[in-house]
């Protein structure tokens, strides 16, 4: 893999990490076309899209950081994201083998995770319940356990992490800008802990090439990360998520359409 296709796939990654229309497929299906499937980088490089979301929101950790020993809000706060961390890691430990040596492969299980999140998330835009959390921050921990169960969804690649608890989020009455931003939150401990498994996984595999373009695809999905999260919670509280529930529905026709193409 050139460092060109590397960057390519980082800017992809940062794009679509945190919009609810799963950066896993879109990294999948263009390592497809382009000549370049490993699961190893989609998943290391997604570590750039979690910092820059970290970064965005430093004031918030470093209060939070600060204030555990004295302030019970802080507290609060690391625990919501504790107990909504816990289902997707246990979830990863018993199926991500299976996850990444079957599923990953399946062009024809993306499609349909696509296309049925879209279906959901209209659905969802019409008919859900009546908002009553307004901040993600005082998301209850109840809820936050629900939201961390609709995320191990999202180890099935097309449903997509940001999507499994933004629908999760509204499904619990959060409004619509508190589930995006939960949504975030709830990425951080949950990549570093991907990213770390990932990480003892191939460290064996790791030469020193390979390292450089992980480097660039890193640096590519920081950046494009950094500069799309504002925008995306802006047009939430104005156009809601009904656009990228239909842009998953023809991006998972699409897929249906290349695996179909594929088999012949």
């Amino acid at each position: 893999m050139t460092f060109l296709l590397a960057a390519l796939l980082g800017v992809i990654q940062g794009l679509t990490e945190f919009l609810p229309i799963s950066s896993t497929a879109h990294l999948l299906v263009a390592g497809r076309l382009l000549g370049y499937e490993d699961p190893a980088f989609t998943v290391m490089i997604q570590l750039g899209s979690v910092l820059a979301v970290m970064w965005l929101y430093r004031a918030k950790i470093a209060a939070v950081v600060a204030g555990l020993p004295s302030d019970r809000d802080a507290r609060r706060f690391a625990l919501m994201l504790i107990v909504a961390t816990v289902p997707a890691l246990l979830g990863g430990l018993a199926f991500g083998d299976f996850v990444q040596t079957i599923l990953f492969r399946s062009l024809q299980v993306i499609g349909i995770a696509l296309v049925a999140g879209g279906i959901v998330m209209l659905l969802l835009e019409r008919f859900r319940p009546a908002p009553v959390v307004l901040d993600a921050e005082r998301t209850p921990l109840g809820h936050a356990f629900g939201i961390g169960v609709c995320q191990m969804l999202a180890l099935v690649p097309g449903v997509s992490r940001s999507g499994a608890t933004i629908i999760g989020g509204l499904l619990l009455r959060l409004d619509r800008p508190a589930a995006a931003e939960f949504s975030f939150f709830l990425a951080m401990p949950t990549m570093v802990a991907a990213f770390a498994y990932e990480l003892m996984e191939v460290r064996g595999q790791l030469a020193p090439e390979r390292m450089a373009e992980i480097a660039v695809g890193f640096v590519a999905a920081f950046v494009s990360a950094a500069v799309i999260v504002r925008p995306f919670l802006l047009f939430v509280r104005r156009s809601g998520f009904a656009p990228f529930a239909w842009y998953r529905i023809a991006f998972g026709l699409g897929v249906l359409m290349l695996a179909e193409a594929g088999q012949r």
